[in-house]
């Protein structure tokens, strides 16, 4: 099955750099669930509203504009039965991340996914887990 983004995910990669978009683009073409891009490009007064609630640690978020103009991240959330999937399982993250890696690879670009920060394919040895949260590798 072939899956397409909305115009509000299509909006929230507006800002993103080309590369990442390239891979986001691609990989839902190759993924084995839908998923939507909740957030790309973000403002500072958003950063700082995220480390006060505590689902950000840093002032200094891929999300934020970067030196080169583009925002470095974007959060995917699964997407079924009608709606964003916010609380999905596991599986579901990881199921997005299998089809952002084999698209990062074919195409060159080094990613990060915020399930395993060290890219060694264990998920359950970070203190901050981030499922959603893809970001370029610098």
């Amino acid at each position: 099955m072939s899956y397409n983004f909305s115009i509000r995910s299509r909006k929230n990669l507006e800002g993103v750099h080309p590369d990442l978009v390239s891979v986001v683009t691609r990989a839902l073409e190759l993924t084995e669930i839908d998923f939507t891009v909740v957030e790309g490009l973000r403002s500072m007064d958003k950063q700082l509203e995220y480390v006060r609630r505590g689902a950000s640690k840093t002032l200094r978020s891929y999300h934020l504009k970067q030196t080169d103009g583009y925002g470095h991240a974007v959060d995917l959330y699964p997407y079924y039965d009608g709606s964003v999937q916010v609380n999905a399982p596991h599986a579901k993250f990881a199921a997005i991340a299998k089809a952002m890696r084999q698209v990062a690879k074919e195409l060159g670009v080094r990613i990060t996914w915020g399930a395993d920060w060290d890219s060694d394919g264990i998920t359950t040895d970070h203190s901050f887990v981030d499922s959603p949260h893809f970001q370029l590798e610098v």
